[in-house]
């Protein structure tokens, strides 16, 4: 395909939401709190929306079909799972921290009120460690997807998408985020639905798929191996707690109109998600089964433009650039809200227009190392199970206070430094050799849990009705 095509589809496409997204928010956002908040904007049917699009990334376009390749059937369940839990266990805990803090921004003001400064510390660094990671294996994930389809240079590729995403997400913030994440739902499913469907007709449906996996790799059909099973328990562990900690998410909670909105978004956007990311991970049973060429990462790819017309890549490219801004624009404004409220406390005299201004300052900033690396090409999977280790050790202590008002920021902060050290442990090497995922994960996430519970009881129950009447509206 002529990669000058590909670079007008692109430029085009990231363009057209850059223009949607400011041109929506331009009256709609006056102040901080419309920025950083949007509170009680969003409905049931665009809380589907937006949930599914924000959680949506380039990553569905790797992960699942490369835990397929080795972990089979189990590893895909385990991945599609873990992908939808969260978003059930959210209508739990955001509706309990919206009756405790109607008012509220983030998870971090939570911790800041229930425990302290050292928990609200480690909740902050555990909670931007792991959205920059994620935002970089999402630049990452868009330039290799032009790279692998056209040839386009990655700095090109990142450079044009980081760009567009800024434009629209500096400007409007969350409301424009949630503007365009509806369009941008609205375009990758059909196209999800497409690129499955017509890469079942093309490989002639699932009987000789089957019959040819049976015969090269039985083992990945058979739900039970002792490889899958691990490999999808320990998808579900770290993809669940890891996602506790996305702050795009609670951004949404504060954001929906009321409870029922908040339900209705949540669990029917998790309803959503699993037959997605279990559709693409078929792709690595697929790739392994007519024994596509390329590595098990591009597995989807390989399938893709091995089975169909090359006009597909344009298709490719297409979904690529919808889920990679889907989930750019929601970090980009997680990051900066964060920021924007946490600055309070650095700067209490601030007022939120200034705030507003270092909040845009920071994103940018920020964005200039993650295009640097995604220029590259580096794999970031290292990083990212470090980042799903910290919050495998950091979700107990957190949220147990949330309905333990005897729990003490002591108890969660050793609680969590516990679960850290113990996942270390048995935590494998850089290039993935020795140690145990699964193992370290299931420390890391129960360990804590036992030291919290045999704790000594705080003696004076923390005031969970303070909460209410300590977190305002940002004055402006």
């Amino acid at each position: 395909m002529s990669a000058w095509i590909a670079a007008a589809v692109l430029l085009a496409g990231a363009a057209a939401f850059a223009a949607a997204g400011m041109l929506y928010a331009r009256r709609r956002v006056a102040t901080l709190e419309d920025w950083i908040t949007a509170r009680g904007t969003l409905g049931p049917g665009a809380g589907v929306a937006t949930l599914v699009a924000s959680g949506m990334g380039a990553w569905i376009l790797f992960g699942p079909a490369e835990a397929a390749t080795w972990g089979g059937i189990a590893a895909v369940a385990g991945y599609a799972i873990g992908s939808a839990a969260p978003l059930f266990v959210f209508v739990a805990l955001g509706v309990r921290l919206r009756r405790l803090m109607p008012e509220g921004h983030s998870l971090g003001e939570y911790v800041r009120l229930r425990y302290g400064p050292v928990m609200h510390a480690l909740t902050l660094a555990v909670t931007l460690f792991y959205l920059v990671i994620f935002l970089t294996a999402e630049m990452t994930g868009m330039a290799l997807i032009a790279g692998l389809v056209t040839g386009l240079p990655l700095w090109a590729t990142a450079v044009a998408v980081m760009t567009a995403t800024l434009a629209y997400t500096g400007y409007g913030g969350l409301r424009a985020s949630i503007f365009t994440d509806g369009i941008q739902f609205l375009l990758m499913v059909p196209l999800l639905v497409w690129l499955v469907v017509a890469a079942w007709q093309a490989l002639g449906g699932a009987g000789p798929g089957v019959a040819a996996l049976a015969e090269r790799a039985p083992q990945l059909l058979d739900p039970l191996t002792a490889v899958g099973l691990e490999g999808g328990l320990t998808l579900i562990i770290a993809i669940l707690l890891t996602n506790l900690f996305h702050q795009g998410y609670w951004q949404r909670v504060f954001a929906a109109r009321d409870e029922r909105s908040l339900r209705t978004g949540f669990i029917v956007a998790g309803v959503v998600v699993f037959p997605i990311v279990f559709a693409m991970g078929l792709f690595g049973l697929a790739f392994v089964a007519v024994d596509a060429p390329g590595e098990a990462s591009t597995a989807v790819f390989a399938v893709v433009l091995e089975a169909l017309p090359a006009w597909a890549g344009l298709v490719l490219i297409l979904l690529g650039l919808v889920l990679v801004m889907s989930s750019a624009d929601t970090i980009l404004n997680a990051v900066a809200s964060l920021i924007a409220v946490d600055l309070q406390h650095v700067r209490p005299a601030a007022d939120g227009a200034r705030r507003m201004r270092v909040a845009r300052l920071a994103i940018l900033a920020l964005a200039v190392p993650v295009v640097a690396v995604a220029a590259q090409g580096f794999s970031v999977l290292y990083l990212f199970l470090l980042a799903d280790l910290l919050c495998a050790a950091a979700a107990f202590p957190v949220f147990y206070g949330l309905y333990n008002p005897h729990y003490s920021e002591r108890a969660a902060v050793w609680s969590l430094l516990a679960g850290l050290a113990a996942g270390a442990a048995l935590f494998p090497a850089p290039d993935l050799s020795g140690g145990s995922l699964l193992g370290a994960f299931v420390l890391a996430a129960t360990v804590p849990a036992a030291v919290s519970l045999a704790w000594p009881r705080r003696a004076e129950p923390f005031d969970f009705a303070g909460l209410r009447t300590a977190v305002r509206p940002i004055a402006e």
